[in-house]
């Protein structure tokens, strides 16, 4: 690309540093979460660790061990180019794939709680479900940086992906994991329509998303009942309603301001998952709602900064990129608005983490490297010499206005 043609910001970076050219801003903000999360960890876990392990500080080790294999799977990401992520997209699918076939398996998946979701890999176990959405935005990516016209022109570009979506979305209803299979549908969903999915195309894709999603919840009687508790909890605090109940206690308790970090009574064994699936319950007790309110910008301000970089990713025609930038600000959005909404009664009880704060090896790791790919992908845009992606957009587009994709046509 002569220079001529290049966006001005583009230009205007040509002759940053390797130094200057990283997003010091986006690793600030995740070092922020991942303190708070440490620190939330530590308060919510320490008497269950205490209790079931006899060392206070269990949990805290394990998320230290996950944080520092997450620290170093996220730089070998950063350090490999854009481009082999793009061409062998595909070969994450088969790796997504095989990993939903073998948790399956008896005698090779673990089975927890009636869940048959994680793999025993020595001294860790490993849920396969995170792993398989690193596996999914990459391949998703990949695929609609090289289908984008045909998904814009014709239905065999939208049923494509969505054939495999529906194969992956099974395997994990399989498990069951009905919660990892919302957000990913989700994700994809939101990656197809910025990929240039036609409006009405779209919206028939999100009824019948809707529509299965609203028969796979009430076809089983578990799923029926959490859905049936959660709009009225109190009818029966102390069997289906009982999570519920004791989370929306530690938000009353903690108020405006909270009881002081350390001070949570609901982590001493009323609030069963303090630590992991409800531990935005224990930081609302302790730091109240200002605090969670902080917390909360902080989430949202690493959510807008990668929808940025998507953003310019597009507009640079880097289409891998910018759907990859932009599928995983959805998961990160999407997975922590069902964490708050279930912790807080707005949304049925479903078992995810809320990222780099809940207590959860698999999820930290897979979200470690998802920023190690968005650095990577922030690092080119700032070094466009250097960015060589297999697909652009197409002439025909070049001109369109900025950051027009296409979507909602």
């Amino acid at each position: 690309m002569s220079s001529s043609y290049m966006p001005t910001f583009m230009l205007n970076r040509m002759n940053k540093t390797w130094f200057d050219s990283i997003d010091w801003s986006i690793i600030i903000v995740l070092a922020t979460l991942i303190s708070i999360g440490l620190v939330a960890v530590a308060s919510a876990s320490i008497a269950f660790s205490e209790a079931t392990y006899g060392d206070g500080w269990f949990f805290v080790k394990r998320y230290c061990l996950f944080l520092s294999l997450g620290l170093l799977a996220g730089l070998v990401v950063a350090g490999i180019p854009i481009i082999y992520w793009e061409k062998y997209g595909g070969a994450l699918l088969i790796v997504a794939l095989l990993l939903l076939v073998a948790v399956l398996i008896p005698g090779v998946g673990k089975k927890v709680n009636g869940s048959q979701r994680w793999l025993q890999l020595g001294v860790m176990t490993l849920q396969a479900s995170e792993v398989v959405k690193f596996c999914m935005i990459v391949f998703f990516s990949s695929f609609l940086s090289r289908k984008q016209l045909e998904l814009q022109q014709n239905w065999r570009g939208l049923v494509k992906p969505l054939l495999v979506l529906s194969v992956v979305v099974f395997l994990l209803l399989l498990e069951p994991d009905f919660g990892s299979s919302v957000v990913l549908v989700g994700t994809v969903m939101g990656m197809l329509f910025i990929a240039g999915a036609k409006m009405w195309q779209f919206i028939i894709l999100f009824v019948v998303a809707l529509s299965g999603l609203v028969v796979l919840a009430t076809s089983s009687d578990y799923r029926l009942d959490r859905l049936v508790s959660f709009r009225n909890p109190w009818a029966d605090q102390y069997d289906t309603g009982y999570q519920l109940t004791q989370s929306l206690i530690a938000f009353g308790r903690g108020e405006w301001f909270g009881l002081g970090l350390g001070n949570s009574v609901q982590k001493l064994f009323y609030l069963p998952e303090a630590h992991t699936d409800f531990i935005v319950a224990i930081i609302a007790e302790e730091l109240g709602l200002i605090g969670l309110a902080i917390l909360l910008i902080i989430f949202s301000i690493l959510v807008t900064k990668v929808l940025l970089i998507s953003r310019n990713a597009l507009k640079s025609n880097l289409l891998f990129s910018g759907y990859a930038a932009f599928g995983i600000a959805i998961m990160l959005a999407g997975q922590g608005f069902i964490n708050v909404g279930v912790a807080s009664g707005l949304l049925p009880t479903k078992g995810l983490t809320l990222p780099f704060i809940s207590y959860g090896g698999s999820s930290l790791l897979v979200c470690c490297m998802l920023m190690g790919l968005v650095l990577r992908m922030s690092w080119e845009l700032n070094n466009p010499l250097k960015s060589k992606p297999l697909n652009r957009m197409p002439k025909a587009f070049e001109n369109a206005p900025a950051g027009h994709s296409g979507g909602g046509q």
